[in-house]
């Protein structure tokens, strides 16, 4: 089948790789000029690493990846409150864990399609036309053409689910906080491969070192979510206004701010929706059901869903309501045990009193025993999902059995 895919994040070219490779004919179209950069760090682990593993980029992964050797909480002197070795998050995966800035994970998929898949850069998706055998496509550009389903991978403000499924309010559940984040080049003080947190009531400030002497910070502050809709100009002036009085190294990374090499913004939200599918389309990753960053995996979350929908497709070959049914019953129930999940851990990101302040860390102190943090994590670190296999193209599979 000829399928659009709109979104070239992390879900989009996953989808495309696995698509191409049972034989579909998937283009992507992306609405920037060039695959995004910025953002912050994930963590990368769990089902999604398997999917990774298959496609055979985890090796580029890790050498592209980080694995922090300290997660430091500073009071407004910068003296270490307490302190854990994320190490126990490595054990606890048997070594499939590491950390890595969402654009060079989004980047290193990209790369793995080899020029294989067609890529619309710099347009995007204006009118969708669902006939019931295919899909007219009015692109941004003026250029229309039809395909046989089109898949929005294109994010928390999905335009193919406005278009398709109707106003983002209904469907986004915005969790009270806004994340800001950018990187500044040459700052100092740098701790190599540490994350370092200072923490109040309303906000958290995390720093950690990159490479190339790059230093990335993360916002997080408690927001009716009016902020994310301003440019970077104004949000900046908030933040001044917000956290201008705060301890710690705030002043001065407020006085670099407009130095960013890179700048992100956005509210702290999920989508929650009854279906992910209507007629010849669909929705993957944040589109459908995002977690937030609060869940800590979300892209590789998006990873797995796309390779859900391209395991399903592959079986069903032409059969997409078959195709679309499967992909949604094993993939519902998970992911809104890790949206639930995730907003448990919203006083973690910033707190709203002092009695979940000192609760938060409290827990972050006792990590540091390590029987206690076994506990807490429990079964956290494995998904409970069993990866389909993606059946290969017709092709693949003929040139094998001459072989054989």
């Amino acid at each position: 089948m000829k399928i659009l895919i709109v979104g070239a994040g992390i879900a989009g070219p996953t989808l495309a790789y696995w698509l191409q490779r049972a034989g579909h004919e998937p283009t992507l179209v992306e609405r920037s000029r060039e695959l995004r950069r910025g953002g912050y760090l994930v963590d990368f682990w769990g089902a999604g690493f398997d999917v990774a593993d298959r496609m055979g980029i985890v090796p580029e992964v890790i050498r592209r990846g980080y694995h922090l050797r300290e997660v430091r909480q500073v009071d407004d002197d910068g003296r270490c409150i307490t302190a854990f070795d994320p190490e126990l998050f490595v054990r606890g995966t048997g070594g499939r864990y590491v950390s890595i800035a969402r654009s060079e994970l989004a980047a290193i998929i990209y790369a793995a399609l080899d020029g294989r898949v067609e890529t619309m850069l710099a347009d995007s998706v204006r009118a969708l036309d669902d006939d019931g055998t295919r899909v007219r496509v009015t692109f941004d550009s003026g250029r229309i053409a039809e395909f046989d389903l089109v898949i929005g991978a294109d994010g928390l403000h999905s335009q193919v689910r406005r278009l398709v499924f109707g106003p983002e309010e209904r469907f986004e559940k915005y969790l009270g906080i806004t994340v800001a984040a950018f990187e500044l080049e040459r700052y100092r003080p740098r701790d190599e491969l540490v994350a370092v947190m200072y923490t109040k009531v309303g906000y958290q400030v995390t720093r950690l070192s990159l490479r190339d002497d790059v230093t990335m910070f993360l916002f997080t502050f408690v927001d009716d979510g009016s902020v994310a809709n301003q440019d970077v100009g104004a949000l900046q002036a908030v933040l001044r206004a917000r956290l201008g009085g705060a301890g710690w190294e705030i002043p001065a990374i407020l006085e670099c701010m407009t130095d960013a090499k890179t700048f992100y913004c956005d509210r702290v939200s999920q989508i929650q929706m009854p279906s992910w599918t209507h007629g010849r389309v669909a929705l993957l990753g944040d589109a459908a059901a995002c977690v937030s960053l609060l869940a800590g995996q979300g892209s590789a979350l998006a990873m797995v869903e796309a390779y859900v929908l391209a395991a399903e497709l592959g079986r069903a070959r032409e059969n997409h309501t078959q195709a679309f049914a499967r992909y949604e019953e094993q993939l519902m129930p998970f992911l809104r045990s890790k949206q639930q999940a995730a907003v448990r851990l919203a006083p973690a990101f910033a707190p709203r009193s002092n009695a979940q302040l000192l609760l938060r860390n409290s827990v972050l102190r006792l990590f540091n025993l390590p029987f206690v943090a076994r506990l807490a994590m429990g079964n956290s670190l494995r998904d409970a999902i069993e990866l389909p296999s993606v059946p290969a193209a017709v092709s693949e599979r003929a040139t094998r059995l001459r072989r054989a």
